[in-house]
């Protein structure tokens, strides 16, 4: 029987095979709901859901919803307990990918691969961004700081100043690069 912890290295090595340059976090909170593990890549943001054996169900109705505001691509990596059943559980958009234990190594299988997600908001994602990546963005679109602005200012002034879609790129650029080191100190 899999568990959560016996899933993520694994995982997070079949994925770093698979997409190459990536960059993950684990339990980031979105809307009323927290990612197992984000994945950034160049093509945009992975939400991934692990319900491990011991896992059910439960939750999973609200977890969607919220990772399908948030992230362009979805997954739900199950262990093989769910395996038969989880095509049921969650939009078709969504990725699977199955992990049994093979002699001590974990095995991962990708049933179906994501699409992405069709209720994604750039406002949603650009809401995952620290304030000194907000501010960053600004100062990279040769923007005005608004320094004494709220977050929420700031990204709703980001997104009606600058294209979209280069919005989108710069946010994974930035994502790429943050920097946990700041809180060291």
């Amino acid at each position: 029987m899999l568990r959560d912890a016996d899933i993520r290295d694994g995982l997070c090595d079949y994925l770093e095979i698979k997409y190459g340059k990536i960059r993950f976090f684990e339990e980031l909170t979105m809307g009323r709901s927290r990612a197992d593990i984000v994945m950034v890549t160049d093509q945009g943001l992975y939400g991934i859901e692990i319900k491990s054996d011991a896992d059910t169900y439960e939750r999973l109705t609200r977890q969607v919803r919220d990772y399908d505001r948030f992230f362009d691509y979805n997954y739900v990596v199950v262990g093989s307990s769910h395996a038969g059943h989880i095509r049921e559980h969650v939009p078709d958009h969504w990725g699977i990918i199955t992990v049994e234990d093979d002699g001590g190594k974990l095995d991962c299988y990708e049933m179906r691969m994501p699409q992405r997600s069709p209720k994604v908001k750039l406002n949603n994602q650009m809401g995952l961004l620290w304030r000194s990546e907000l501010a960053v963005l600004q100062e990279k679109n040769g923007l005005y700081k608004y320094s004494d602005k709220s977050k929420m200012y700031r990204k709703k002034y980001l997104i009606a100043s600058v294209d979209k879609e280069l919005l989108r790129k710069q946010m994974l650029e930035v994502l790429f690069e943050r920097d946990y080191s700041i809180f060291e100190d």
